[in-house]
C-alpha cells in the first residue's frame, strides 16, 4: 500500500526527470552475497561475526558494521580486506529483487535518467549491477544517510528511492522526494516516522507511482 502524502518541495518541470536508487535491499537481495563474504571474512580471520545478525541490518556504512566485531585500529584493513575478497562471494549469489529492472526502465520510458547512490564501494557496486543487467547512468558509491543528498543535488534528482531510514534522510537532504520501500530492513511505520513521502511493498508498484508523479509534473 502506498503512502499518498504530499511532497512539500517543488521542481520545475523545465529540469528532467532523474531518479536515484539505493542499491543494497531496494534494487538488489545482496543479503545471501554479503552473508557469504562475512564467512569468508570470518573463516579468515578467526574472528567471531554473527552473519545472521549483520545481514539483519544491512545499510550503513561497512566500518559501522566491522566496528562490532573487531577493535578500532584493526577496523580500515578489515573493511579494505573485505572489499578485496568481496567479488568472488557475494556477487553471483545476490538477485535483483523483485521490479528492480522494470523500475529503472520505467525511468528511462519517460525520458530521464536513473541514477543509483550507495553507501557500498563503487567497483562492488558496478560488478552487482553488471552481473543483472542493469545500467543505470552514472553509480555514486561510498555515501551515506544525508551525504546522499550531495550527489542527489548534483545530478538534479528530484526523487530517491530506498529501503532504509538512512535513505530517506538522503532523500531530505537533496529536497528530493522519498520514496521508500519495505524490503530491507526499515517496516513501513519506520519510514513514515522517517519522513518517507511514499512507501511502497516493494518496487512492483514503482512505475505505476512514478507514470502519475511526472503527469503531475507536466501538469
Amino acid at each position: 500500500m502506498a503512502s499518498t502524502a504530499q511532497h512539500t518541495v517543488q521542481h520545475p518541470h523545465q529540469h528532467p526527470l532523474t531518479v536515484g536508487f539505493d542499491l543494497d535491499l531496494t534494487l538488489v537481495d545482496s543479503r545471501p552475497g554479503i552473508a557469504a563474504a562475512y564467512r569468508a571474512l570470518a573463516a579468515e580471520t578467526g574472528a567471531f561475526i554473527d552473519v545472521d545478525l549483520v545481514v539483519s541490518r544491512i545499510g550503513p556504512p561497512l566500518e559501522t558494521e566491522l566496528a562490532h566485531w573487531f577493535p578500532a585500529e584493526e577496523v580500515p584493513a578489515v573493511a579494505d580486506r573485505y572489499r578485496e575478497i568481496y567479488p568472488d562471494h557475494a556477487i553471483a549469489p545476490s538477485p535483483a529483487l523483485v521490479g528492480a529492472r522494470d523500475a529503472v526502465a520505467a525511468v528511462r520510458a519517460l525520458g530521464g535518467r536513473a541514477i543509483v547512490v550507495t553507501a557500498k564501494h563503487e567497483p562492488n557496486a558496478k560488478l552487482h549491477l553488471a552481473h543483472l543487467g542493469i545500467e543505470p547512468d552514472a553509480v555514486i558509491g561510498w555515501l551515506w544517510a544525508e551525504a546522499k543528498g550531495e550527489a542527489l543535488r548534483e545530478h538534479g534528482a528530484q526523487v530517491y528511492v530506498g529501503d532504509h531510514t538512512g535513505d530517506v534522510r538522503g532523500a531530505r537532504a537533496a529536497g528530493a522526494l522519498s520514496v521508500a520501500v519495505t524490503t530491507g530492513p526499515c517496516d513501513a511505520a519506520e519510514l513514515r516516522a522517517a519522513g518517507a513521502d511514499v512507501v511502497l511493498a516493494d518496487l512492483t508498484g514503482f512505475p505505476a507511482w512514478l507514470t502519475a508523479f511526472e503527469a503531475d509534473r507536466a501538469a
